[in-house]
Formats: C-alpha cells, sequence, structure tokens
C-alpha cells in the first residue's frame, strides 16, 4: 500500500502534486523503475498514465505516440504503422516494456510490450 498522506497535506496540496505522489507510489508498487532515472540504451519496465496521444500519418509508415507519465517524468511510446491501439487513450495507466531509445530529441520505447491496469 502507498504512503499514507495526513488530512492536512491533501487539503493544502495541489490536485497534479497529489497525482504525480499517487503515480510514483504506483511506479515502486509494480517494481518498475522511474522515469527520470532512465537513460538511452537501457530496458525498462515503466508504469504511469498516458497524458496524450498523437497519430502522424506519413507517407511510408503511420506513427502512433503515446506520452506516459510517471510523476518524475515522462517517456514517449512509438508504434511504428499503428494509426490507433485500442485501450492507449489519455488517463489511461499501464506498464510498458522495452528497450529505452530517442524520439524527437525525447526518452523513447518504440513498439513497446504493454498491459493496462485498471479501469480506463
Amino acid at each position: 500500500m502507498g504512503k499514507r498522506i495526513s488530512l492536512a497535506r491533501r487539503l493544502t496540496a495541489s490536485i497534479h502534486h497529489l497525482d504525480a505522489e499517487d503515480l510514483q507510489d504506483d511506479v515502486e508498487r509494480l517494481n518498475c523503475r522511474a522515469m527520470q532515472t532512465l537513460e538511452r540504451g537501457s530496458y525498462a519496465t515503466v508504469a504511469g498514465r498516458v497524458r496524450s496521444v498523437v497519430y502522424t500519418p506519413t507517407e511510408h509508415l503511420p506513427l502512433l505516440t503515446a506520452e506516459l507519465f510517471d510523476g518524475s517524468a515522462a517517456i514517449e511510446l512509438v508504434w511504428l504503422g499503428q494509426r490507433r491501439i485500442a485501450g492507449i487513450e489519455p488517463g489511461r495507466r499501464l506498464i510498458a516494456r522495452g528497450r529505452v531509445g530517442v524520439h524527437d530529441g525525447k526518452l523513447a520505447i518504440y513498439n513497446p510490450w504493454y498491459e493496462l491496469v485498471g479501469a480506463a
């Protein structure tokens, strides 16, 4: 179970800060790596909430990207050749695993293994 937060803390902290703390608790509970510790070339399992999903049509290969945030940092999940993936939508929590690379100057995992966590 995550850390207990006092009532006074819940009343004075911002919703975004409390949400980030909840996401970081999930990272620990699910035995995943905090995104702020990731390095290019490492193999990692990460958990977080999808903040955005973008479909980019191109002449040769469609690209679907989702920004995953864990309360400490974000990483791009990039699927090549996909227009849409059921369940990959903003607000959804998931676990993703793969080799960390770079996409448009940001850390990314290409074609990650993923598992949807909890309800949408």
